[in-house]
């Protein structure tokens, strides 16, 4: 694969390279690291995402995960859908949330789970502290993705219109209300993919397990005109078609990191090794790690990382995971999460 050179941000242009089979081969640049050569529509959406504004201090954003919080009954809320549905058939464990203090407020993180590529995605949020953080999570998720994230490819198939009405949760099981226009429009993909995103956007708390639906108010066991059958409590594993190999968690798209950066996420891949590289403005890979899932080949597990890395300059990197192809050793499952790097 070969990749265009571009401008670093102190104005140096930096050197061409020969491109190489494999993210993660040496270059013959000494004494400079190996490199790698990433796009340049990668570095300008880096470079655009200077702009965000959840920070992942020190080490990510991999603390603890609190639970849902306490029952929603916000009928009257008006959250809704502010990006309407893509006209377009793509559509790209648990997670953590973490408490701050930023200018003397308390704030929380949590995640609302969008798709990119086909597949479910990660996206934080800081919100303020509230006791009912599984709500704060789905009316967050309704906002949609933002407009950095959506240059990065992030779409939401949730109907536009779509209100938040509920949230109740019993013996690890969380039932949300939405309004009807959740059900509303779209094919089979996108109504997979709006159900996805609420389960994991909802489950990302360690207090619920499931979820069920409603529909202003009413219980409902099949979703829309394509008869989507949700006649129990819909976890993760029910939308494993729908997660991507390696789903990384912490950090997330614009997050700003320092070293060490601790990656999350969880991990479906042969003999459940897979690779993580971050690489910095100039192209140059300044961390190669081997990840080992708890499990894997069949098994969706869990991984939890600290890698160390270093910078001579705060600015736009790119974290990539991927894994080898156990049939020719090519790299399969490649995730590039564009990031701001701190020194």
């Amino acid at each position: 694969m070969r990749f265009p050179p571009h401008d670093p941000p102190d104005g140096t242009r930096g050197r061409e390279t020969e491109s190489a089979p494999r993210i993660h081969a040496p270059r013959v640049r000494a004494p400079r690291p190996r490199i790698l050569l990433i796009p340049l529509t990668v570095v300008l959406l880096a470079v655009v995402l200077l702009a965000v504004t959840v920070v992942a201090a020190g080490c990510g954003m991999g603390q603890d995960v609190g639970d849902a919080g306490s029952v929603s009954t916000t009928a009257a809320t008006q959250t809704t859908v502010t990006i309407p549905p893509q006209e377009t058939t793509t559509t790209t464990m648990p997670s953590e949330t973490s408490t701050t203090t930023t200018a003397g407020k308390d704030t929380t993180t949590v995640r609302a789970y969008f798709s990119r590529g086909e597949k479910v995605s990660a996206a934080a949020r800081v919100i303020p502290k509230t006791q009912e953080v599984g709500a704060a999570a789905m009316k967050a998720l309704l906002e949609g993705p933002t407009a950095e994230e959506r240059a990065a490819g992030m779409v939401s198939n949730i109907p536009e219109g779509t209100t938040f009405l509920g949230l109740g949760i019993k013996d690890g099981i969380a039932t949300v209300d939405l309004s009807k226009e959740y059900g509303s429009g779209g094919g089979s993909l996108s109504m997979m993919m709006r159900l996805a995103e609420v389960v994991f956007t909802l489950t990302q708390f360690p207090t619920v397990d499931g979820v069920n639906f409603k529909l202003d108010g009413e219980a409902i066991d099949v979703l829309g005109g394509e008869g989507i059958i949700i006649d129990h409590p819909m976890s993760r594993e029910d939308y494993e078609d729908l997660s991507p190999a390696i789903l990384v968690e912490s950090p997330t798209l614009g997050n700003t990191v320092r070293s060490p950066m601790r990656v999350t996420g969880t991990a479906n891949v042969f003999e459940a090794a897979f690779r993580i590289n971050l690489v910095n403005w100039d192209g140059l890979i300044i961390a190669d790690e081997i990840v080992m899932a708890s499990s894997g080949t069949g098994t969706r597990g869990t991984f939890d990382v600290t890698i160390p890395f270093t910078v001579d300059q705060s600015g736009p990197g790119v974290l990539i995971v991927f894994s080898d192809s156990p049939k020719d050793g090519s790299q399969i499952n490649i995730v590039e999460i564009p990031l701001q790097l701190e020194k």
